[in-house]
Parts: C-alpha cells; sequence; structure tokens
C-alpha cells in the first residue's frame, strides 16, 4: 500500500486489519522520532541511524528510502516468511519501495491510495497538529510527485468516503484470495488452467 502523507493509509489499514484479522501489518524500521501516541515495535519500530545503517549492511530489508528526511525499511526475512506460508501482509511503504518490492520478484499486489483532492490533503496534514508549514509543505510537493506514479500500481482507492474506501480495499484482498486460490481449485477439479 503506499500513497502519500494524509490519504488515510493507516486508518484504512487499521479498518482492514479489524475485518480480516488474518491479514497482518509489517511493522516499519524508522529513524524518525516517535509522534504522540505512536508506540515501538507497533507503530514502527524506532531506531537509531546507525542500527539502520547495520541493518542495511546486513541485506535485512526488502525495502528501504529516506523520506522526509528520515530511513525507514521493510524487515525481508519477516515479509517472507510470513508470505511463504500463505500468509497475506500489508506493508505501508512509499514510491520508491514499491519499486524495490517490485523488483525484488515477491509475489505482491501494489494499491496506492490516493486522497479525494489536494486541498482535502492539505487540509488533512494541517489538522494533524504534528508539522511545520515548511514540513507540510514539503510533503504536498512530494505528494504530487508521489501520485503521478499511481497508474502502474494494481490498484487505486480514493479515500474520500472512508466506508466506501475501505470497502474497495476489502474488494482487493478478497479478489487477490480468489486469483491466487485459482489454479488450485482447478487442479483439484482437473481443469486445464493456463
Amino acid at each position: 500500500m503506499t500513497g502519500p502523507s494524509g490519504a488515510g493509509k493507516t486508518t484504512l489499514s487499521r479498518r482492514v486489519m479489524a475485518e480480516q484479522p488474518d491479514v497482518t501489518f509489517s511493522v516499519s524500521y524508522t529513524t524518525r522520532p516517535a509522534r504522540t501516541g505512536e508506540v515501538d515495535g507497533v507503530d514502527y519500530h524506532f531506531v537509531a541511524a546507525e542500527e539502520f545503517e547495520r541493518r542495511l549492511a546486513d541485506r535485512e530489508f526488502l525495502e528501504h528510502a529516506r523520506v522526509h528526511g528520515n530511513l525507514y525499511g521493510t524487515h525481508g526475512p519477516q515479509v517472507r516468511d510470513r508470505v511463504g506460508a500463505g500468509g497475506v501482509v500489508l506493508l505501508d511503504i512509499d514510491v520508491q519501495g514499491a519499486r524495490q518490492v517490485r523488483a525484488s520478484g515477491i509475489d505482491a499486489v501494489f494499491l496506492f491510495v490516493l486522497p479525494p483532492s489536494q486541498a482535502e490533503l492539505e487540509r488533512r496534514l494541517n489538522q494533524r497538529g504534528t508539522d511545520s508549514a515548511d514540513v507540510i509543505a514539503r510533503r504536498l510537493g512530494i505528494a504530487q510527485r508521489e501520485m503521478a506514479e499511481a497508474p502502474w500500481f494494481h490498484y487505486l482507492v480514493v479515500n474520500d468516503d472512508l466506508e466506501r474506501a475501505t470497502g474497495d480495499f476489502l474488494a482487493v484482498v478478497r479478489a487477490e484470495r480468489v486469483r491466487r486460490a485459482l489454479p488450485a481449485v482447478c487442479r483439484s477439479l482437473d481443469l486445464s488452467f493456463s
């Protein structure tokens, strides 16, 4: 799952996991400080830059990126183990990370969460009350570049109405489960599948 800061990825992912408890969230590593209310190991693994760099050198990350001046990375072995066991793992990553995951060859579905408008995105970022005007302006500029990448994703979800966006996201999860089960079903029925 990718989308600009303020698109509602965290809210959507929490709702999807509440509806589908077997969908697990990959907790990313980051060097950014925790925001008020964030819990280490739940929202992110908050680590010093030195530890992040060590893990990067040890090739522990499936993807990593510098975003808004901080480092973020997804722990590769954990994701590969869950996917290998047939699990559904939700990654909240940026466009750079999505490209790296795609290049890794891991079996992934790419979903982009869009805000309904640039004005609404700006309103949401201001409403958070966690960032300065300069940081918000930088995030909006990055959001424009990220949203230009949305067409190569498998699915787009516009988060203009939370109920509908959650339903769309859940529909993607269900559709992908059916699609991935199709070869096994066809084999069990002795049907040709190509």
